[in-house]
């Protein structure tokens, strides 16, 4: 069955029928809605189904919205949950802004370093709490290594008259050097730089040979690299 045409309603045979705009069409009566001009399916423009030329296209106009009071609490309704939802965002990402750092062989080079330092640092500062002072500048690979021995107090004169002579030092008793005879080896997992007379230095990965452990922390033994022996970290070195 043949359809009606979308303009004069009448039959609209194929040989004269465009389908446009979800309606058929005669081809005459395929014209703009203002001026009447024949259009085509290049050259039209539709508007709520219906054909217009590009001269009489109708225009969307914008619609002003009037600021009634019902208006006003709905936009101030919806700057509210704007800033509760931008809170809540905030709270979540807080404390996340930080940049992954990849660990590279030069950051774990940097990282060991600092951690040397910060071993360094420290070990100066407790030997200077005990010693009550300063204690001279580290050392490092000093060939040979003299033991400091506690203050002693000069001799009293030879009256009857009694002094008492003065209180050393809080300082750390230096051990006597034990025979090279334990055998016990070890290796050094970080760099050192002696911090005391009667202490030696060594770098990461040497072979601390003839090892004994004197007080808790600390012990004796020789640089198998270097050959200087002395006291050393108990935690810089693991036994192999």
């Amino acid at each position: 069955m043949n359809p009606s045409c979308g303009r004069c309603g009448t039959i609209v045979y194929p040989t004269e029928k465009v389908n446009c705009l979800d309606k058929y069409w005669h081809k005459g009566c395929f014209s703009c809605e203002i001026c009447k001009m024949t259009l085509n399916m290049k050259n039209y423009k539709g508007f709520e189904k219906r054909p217009y030329c590009n001269a009489h296209y109708p225009k969307t106009n914008f619609t002003c919205v009037a600021d009634t009071p019902e208006n006003l609490r709905l936009k101030q309704q919806s700057k509210m949950q704007s800033q509760v939802q931008y809170k809540e965002e905030f709270e979540k990402n807080k404390g996340k802004g930080f940049s992954a750092v990849a660990d590279t062989p030069e950051m774990q080079r940097i990282k060991k370093t600092q951690d040397h330092i910060s071993n360094i640092k420290y070990h100066e500062e407790f030997e200077k709490n005990r010693m009550g002072g300063e204690i001279p500048s580290p050392q490092p690979n000093s060939p040979n290594p003299v033991f400091q021995q506690p203050h002693q107090p000069p001799a009293a004169s030879k009256n009857y008259s009694y002094e008492p002579a003065a209180a050393p030092g809080p300082v750390r008793q230096a051990a006597a050097a034990p025979p090279p005879s334990s055998g016990k080896r070890y290796q050094a997992v970080y760099d050192y730089v002696a911090a005391d007379e009667d202490e030696v230095g060594f770098l990461e990965g040497d072979v601390i040979v003839d090892a004994q452990v004197i007080d808790e922390g600390w012990m004796y033994g020789r640089v198998e690299r270097t050959g200087q022996q002395g006291m050393l970290p108990a935690n810089y070195v693991e036994a192999i």
